[in-house]
């Protein structure tokens, strides 16, 4: 079990950026401690509180001037209480200048703590048991507020599903919904981001094996919640999060579930902010206004507290409760002035489905095919994957690369409309529907959503993959082979965006079987980590006819909806 929760969570359990993440991940206890408070920072001790079964966790507590008791802010952390991520006092400050008592813990087997670090699996009950016990303290007030990002935000929403009656409200920065859903996209696993992450820990390849072949769903992959248990979430949640972050898909859903579905307490009190940035900073010659506002919350946590903690009325749930950022051209020292925020009352905002039909002739067109026999096919060899350039990656490039760096290949399409006459807006969910076919048990489609400049730069979008096998679920019982050479429609989740395809561009849908090192690349022989086989070299079809029509759908949203400029 502990292989599984190794290789499903670790990449979640990154933080803001890699560089940061791989440092504290591989500190131990004591190392990278912090050089002592300066003057001006808040008082702190030292708190030790038993979970449960007996472990007790230790946390570094900031208190504010003069005399409390407090509302209390509780971050969980991986990363060491005491090491670089949390050594500037300032982080603590603007808490407790705020008048709140401020805490991060070590969770269970770091740092200070004690027990056995298994990345999330306790993290449901020692979050509740932390907030309990944190409620009892004579220097809180017995309400409890919780924030965090990347893994720190992970924990918060595991702490939330576990109802601790004193969890109040939560501040969230880009978590998932369910690692299980960000580590294997349709069914495909992540490669650097996650065989490689384990390869750097040492972990052996045989672990890494074990943990690949659980593309599908079990209870142990609905542990690596919230997930389905956001139904027990009964608290007000902000969720921020970033079109080109890894977690682009969690808080949106974290947000559109609890929002319009959750329990009392949560149904319509939620928040959602989604800007222009990853889970680090973007790649590629693009730089969106703004998107610098990943870590800059600008004080509405502090906002959403004061309310939910406090009492204080100060407007911000008189708000649109959607704050979504409209990208546009950007390029670096030119980005168009149609790059702007919006606020919204839901996510996403009301669309219509427009669906974009490629052509034999690499055309994209919203008429429907008329031929009664039209396709590409190409020969798909595992050995010659097709290079990542960008996407919402973690440890390496990310964001909207020029994807005229993959060059001219006969397994990569690239099927684009005519220049747009007029702006072209989407925002919401967009999906590829490809009816595909291959000439053995398996293979992969991968899907790019690119906006085409008019100087040719290719702008990735969006990207994802499906594996035929989970074509039509990810439970034990749908995963089924394919039948050579018999096309079958596949959907291709690509989550959600926000962006205007501006006049004088292009829309782009990319189409190939590999995106490496972004996604582990196929054998296209129906074997699994576990019990591999030489790789084949797969032909692969792409159907575009009145039968099989394969279409990008778009939401396509209106001007006056969304506040165009």
């Amino acid at each position: 079990m502990k292989t599984y929760w190794l290789a499903a969570a670790s990449m979640a359990a990154l933080t803001l950026t890699a560089s940061a993440a791989l440092a504290q991940t591989a500190s131990k206890p004591g190392e990278n401690q912090a050089s002592q408070p300066a003057a001006s920072a808040p008082k702190m001790l030292e708190v030790f509180t038993a979970m449960r079964d007996g472990t007790k966790l230790a946390a570094n507590v900031f208190l504010p001037e003069g005399r409390g008791p407090w509302p209390v802010i509780l971050t969980r952390t991986p990363y060491l209480k005491d090491g670089k991520m949390f050594a500037n006092p300032a982080g603590a400050k603007r808490f407790t200048d705020a008048g709140y008592a401020y805490v991060v813990q070590d969770t269970r087997g770091k740092g200070h703590s004690q027990g056995f670090y298994d990345a999330f699996a306790n993290d449901v009950e020692d979050g509740y048991d932390t907030v309990e016990g944190l409620a009892t303290q004579p220097w809180s007030n017995g309400r409890i507020g919780i924030t965090g990002g990347s893994a720190m935000g992970i924990t918060s929403n595991l702490a939330a599903i576990a109802q601790p009656p004193h969890l109040k409200a939560a501040y969230v920065i880009v978590a998932p919904n369910e690692t299980f859903r960000t580590s294997y996209l349709g069914g495909v696993p992540q490669d650097h981001d996650l065989v490689g992450w384990l390869h750097d820990q040492g972990v052996s390849e045989k672990v890494i094996a074990d943990a690949l072949a659980r593309s599908t769903r079990s209870t142990f992959s609905d542990r690596l919640g919230p997930g389905t248990a956001l139904k027990y979430v009964d608290i007000p949640i902000w969720n921020v999060g970033g079109w080109y972050d890894i977690f682009n898909t969690g808080e949106v859903e974290n947000f559109v579930t609890l929002q319009n579905r959750g329990a009392k307490g949560a149904r319509g009190n939620q928040r959602l902010t989604m800007g222009p940035f990853g889970h680090g900073p973007l790649s590629g010659d693009l730089a969106y206004p703004g998107e610098d506002r990943l870590g800059a919350v600008n004080g509405n946590d502090i906002r959403w507290f004061d309310y939910w903690l406090k009492g204080v009325e100060n407007g911000v749930m008189d708000e649109p409760p959607v704050d979504a950022f409209i990208m546009a051209s950007a390029r670096k020292g030119a980005p168009s002035p149609k790059n702007h925020w919006v606020h919204l009352g839901n996510w996403p905002p009301a669309y219509r489905e427009v669906r974009y039909y490629p052509t034999p002739e690499l055309g994209l067109s919203t008429t429907p095919p008329d031929k009664a026999m039209a396709k590409v096919t190409y020969r798909f060899d595992p050995a010659h994957p097709v290079t990542t350039y960008g996407g919402a990656n973690l440890t390496f490039d990310r964001g909207p690369q020029d994807q005229r760096q993959v060059g001219k290949r006969d397994d990569y399409f690239r099927f684009q409309t005519p220049v747009l006459e007029h702006d072209v807006t989407v925002a919401g969910p967009v999906s590829v529907e490809v009816y595909g076919a291959t000439d053995g048990p398996d293979t992969d489609f991968e899907a790019k959503l690119v906006d085409v400049y008019p100087d040719g730069y290719e702008a990735l979008v969006l990207d994802a993959p499906i594996r035929a096998r989970y074509r039509h679920g990810r439970m034990p019982d749908d995963v089924q082979m394919m039948t050579p050479n018999a096309p079958e429609k596949l959907v291709i989740d690509l989550w959600n965006t926000a962006l205007t395809f501006e006049k004088g561009h292009r829309i782009a849908l990319h189409i190939t079987s590999s995106n490496s090192p972004r996604f582990v690349v196929n054998h296209n022989n129906g074997d699994t980590p576990t019990d591999p086989k030489p790789p084949r070299i797969a032909a692969n079809s792409i159907y575009m006819d009145r039968s099989h029509p394969t279409a990008l759908v778009l939401p396509i949203v209106y001007p006056d909806q969304i506040g165009a400029r």
